[in-house]
């Protein structure tokens, strides 16, 4: 631990503004003084006490709860102390300098200073009170956009994510230990890893950790969300689209070209997954736009689809037969992403017939996908919100699902890949035991950064730098 994980630290933890409670944490060793200071009396561990918090003069700053938490049983595994007060922002104030000040006093305590965002939790990780992928789950329990996501992260946090992450690596050091013993003791007639069956194994473990990372993908959906912009020409029906999406009236709509004339976004709930839709400006050449304020939203148009993860093509039926539309559009098709990242939808299925609509489809290329609605009557919007999903890869776990990051990601990635490697030289036998053995402890040290088993101060800087001050 660093020099300035042996500080006492104080913050408010709870939100800014008015409130019906407020709470003041306070941690670090030997609180118990500082608690008789504020309290003027001695708090039985783990009880609420009811009682005035005291100024310098044992005057009342208020009335409230204070709670002590001896070392280790407590949150971040040192004594600390909560005083659940009025929350009012003014007298939440007056208790953290109180605290400063009452630990001066007497030099009580060695140095209490303010807390650093997340420092609450980083010495809950540093006390192995959690491991790393816990206390990740603790700021995306806070930060959780729908009720799927907050139970994913409750899951990491409870430890389900650091479990299975832990009995991969428990298989991993298992299949090391055969391996470091055919290389300590060549002369022996038994082959251990024969014996035991370590190709097998081997395959078992790849199996579960492409299960894991699997349901990890989930997570990080329900964590980070799917990006969708509509794009097309003006007037194909894109804002009345997001509009019928987000079942309220987000959008101006008007028959008037241009009217959309910057990005308006949405983020909408499709099976608990956070859906952050984007309705931008209509898109047509700087010679056909009416002035520089849409060539502006036409430029932020494409800015927005470069960085989608998925875009859907808006077409206009009524006019998709019309060379001139037809010509437009293929030239918007040729700058948007892979086919893998868009779809064509047909809009206005209300305004044309069964027969018009198969001519316009039947000239759409093979492969590419296509979706017929109405934005008007929303006809066709359930198939369109179960397709985003197909596109964002989602499916529901039996097992349920673990909140993710993409640093979580990449670690998995990088363990199976190691573990393919470890596959190959696993196959020559003898002559490769030494390169078998070394991928399966690459695979073995990337599975621990997740946890923090092996990690970096920087990252641990970085991961706990994003947490709020009282947390």
């Amino acid at each position: 631990m660093l020099a300035r994980h042996q500080d006492p630290i104080v913050a408010v933890a709870t939100a800014p503004g008015r409130g019906a409670v407020g709470i003041v944490r306070v941690s670090g060793r030997g609180l118990a003084p500082l608690a008789r200071r504020l309290t003027g009396r001695d708090l039985v561990p783990r009880v609420a006490t009811y009682g005035p918090f005291l100024d310098a003069e044992d005057r009342p700053i208020d009335q409230g709860l204070a709670l002590y938490f001896p070392a280790p049983h407590s949150y971040t595994g040192e004594d600390v102390l909560e005083l659940q007060a009025h929350g009012g922002p003014v007298v939440l104030q007056l208790l953290m300098a109180r605290c400063l000040q009452a630990a001066a006093e007497g030099e009580l305590l060695p140095r209490l200073r303010p807390a650093e965002p997340g420092e609450f939790t980083e010495r809950a990780f540093l006390n192995d009170k959690l491991d790393l992928a816990q206390a990740e789950a603790v700021a995306d329990l806070i930060d959780a956009s729908t009720e799927a996501a907050a139970r994913s992260a409750a899951r990491s946090l409870s430890g389900d994510f650091s479990r299975r992450i832990e009995a991969l690596r428990d298989g991993l050091v298992e299949l090391r230990m055969l391996v470091e013993a055919t290389l300590d003791f060549p002369e022996e007639e038994i082959d251990f890893l024969e014996k035991a069956d370590a190709r097998g194994r081997l395959a078992r473990l790849a199996e579960r950790l492409d299960a894991v990372l699997d349901t990890a993908r989930q997570g990080a959906l329900l964590r980070e969300g799917l990006t969708v912009v509509i794009a097309g020409q003006p007037n194909a029906g894109k804002s009345s689209l997001l509009n019928a999406l987000a079942g309220a009236e987000l959008a101006i709509v008007t028959p008037i070209a241009g009217t959309t004339r910057d990005k308006v976004s949405e983020t909408l709930q499709i099976e608990g997954v956070p859906v952050h839709v984007i309705d931008t400006a209509g898109l047509r050449s700087d010679a056909e736009a009416a002035d520089e304020v849409e060539r502006i939203g036409i430029a932020r148009s494409w800015e927005a689809i470069a960085g989608a993860d998925a875009v859907l093509m808006l077409h206009d039926l009524t006019r998709a037969l019309d060379p001139d539309y037809a010509a437009a559009d293929r030239a918007i098709e040729a700058r948007l992403p892979d086919r893998s990242r868009r779809v064509h939808v047909f809009n206005k299925t209300d305004r044309v017939d069964a027969e018009h609509r198969a001519a316009v489809l039947a000239g759409v290329p093979e492969g590419e996908r296509t979706l017929t609605l109405s934005a008007k009557t929303r006809d066709g919007l359930e198939a369109l919100r179960r397709l985003l999903l197909e596109l964002a890869g989602w499916h529901a776990s039996p097992d349920g699902v673990f909140i993710a990051r993409e640093r979580h990601l990449t670690a998995l990635r990088r363990a199976r890949e190691h573990l393919e490697l470890a596959a190959g030289w696993a196959a020559r036998r003898d002559e490769a035991l030494d390169l078998f053995a070394e991928e399966l402890r690459l695979s073995h040290d990337a599975l621990g950064e997740i946890t923090g088993a092996f990690s970096a101060d920087d990252l641990l800087g970085v991961i706990f730098s994003r947490f709020c001050i009282g947390k």
